[in-house]
């Protein structure tokens, strides 16, 4: 049984698709047929049901599918672990990364990363949705978030301050809020879906969350998109201070402190599916130590 072969069904029924798997693998999608098809000659028994537009587990490939995923990280992690001739990671680091952390930070990494890892291929998605990792084939994503329990393997990478900030010829135009309940007269550009922004305050327990609703007329699927509307002088907006440092420094952007409170923090993650190695046919490393406790809201 040759494990190339079993890789290949491993990415197809996480696929559910041939082409998409031989896509992940870097390979022709005729050479994923042949090598599914040598498989289940091998075993001597049918594992998937295929078509030309869907593509099934057979019992039989129910039954071999967790011995089949065990059989591949094995082999991975055993190839990253003896990888010791200094060359590097080695293979292909399917990333997921927010749009404009993405083009920000990562995208300039990089060049010298490829450079010092001469086998090592990145292919890279920006998103500010969070993928399926299994069945996306993602290996490691980077999510600036408040996480929530899962089964997702997260590692805090760094603490994140966010300002809110207009333009100045918003502020001109509309006036700088002074507290939160002065945010209500304000058009706030917003990601899609969110209807409050959390700040934090002193309370009668000490420093707790206040969320304010806001009043938007304008929404985003990209923090980038908001970025953009508030550089125009649509509004306010509340951004990485990563984001918006060129911006202020440069006068594009105005810092708005509040007086009754502060933007809430967040944090960037590294997530993953297992402890271990998010990425074992590269040879990246993720701590055993990780903790199984986090997924984005």
């Amino acid at each position: 049984m040759n494990t190339e072969d079993v890789r290949v069904f491993v990415a197809a029924s996480g696929a559910g698709s041939l082409s998409e798997a031989a896509r992940r693998l870097g390979i022709a999608p005729m050479v994923a047929t042949r090598r599914l098809a040598s498989l289940e000659a091998a075993l001597d028994v049918r594992l998937m049901h295929r078509t030309t537009r869907s593509l099934s587990l057979t019992p039989e490939g129910e039954t071999f599918l967790p011995f089949a995923q065990a059989l591949v990280e094995n082999e991975d992690e055993a190839r990253a672990r003896l990888r010791t001739d200094g060359k590097g990671a080695a293979g292909l680091l399917r990333v997921s990364v927010p749009i404009a952390f993405g083009l920000k930070i990562v995208m300039p990494l990089v060049p010298k990363l490829l450079e010092d890892n001469p086998d090592l291929r990145i292919s890279v998605d920006m998103n500010d949705g969070l993928p399926d990792l299994v069945a996306s084939g993602t290996d490691l994503a980077l999510r600036i978030a408040r996480l929530k329990d899962s089964s997702l393997i997260a590692q805090k990478l760094a603490d994140k301050t966010r300002s809110l900030v207009a333009a100045p010829a918003y502020l001109e135009r509309r006036g700088a809020p002074v507290n939160t309940h002065d945010l209500l007269e304000h058009d706030c550009l917003t990601m899609t879906g969110f209807t409050h922004w959390t700040f934090m305050r002193s309370g009668a327990q000490g420093v707790e969350e206040a969320h304010v609703r806001l009043n938007t007329r304008f929404s985003s699927s990209s923090i980038a998109g908001c970025h953009a509307a508030c550089l125009a002088g649509g509004g306010i907006t509340l951004l990485s201070d990563w984001n918006v440092e060129d911006d202020i420094r440069a006068g594009r952007l105005v810092r708005i402190t509040l007086e009754d409170a502060i933007p809430e923090t967040n944090a960037i993650w590294a997530v993953t599916r297992r402890p271990g190695s998010y990425c074992q046919r590269c040879g990246f490393s993720f701590p055993q130590s990780a903790p199984r406790l986090h997924r984005w809201q």
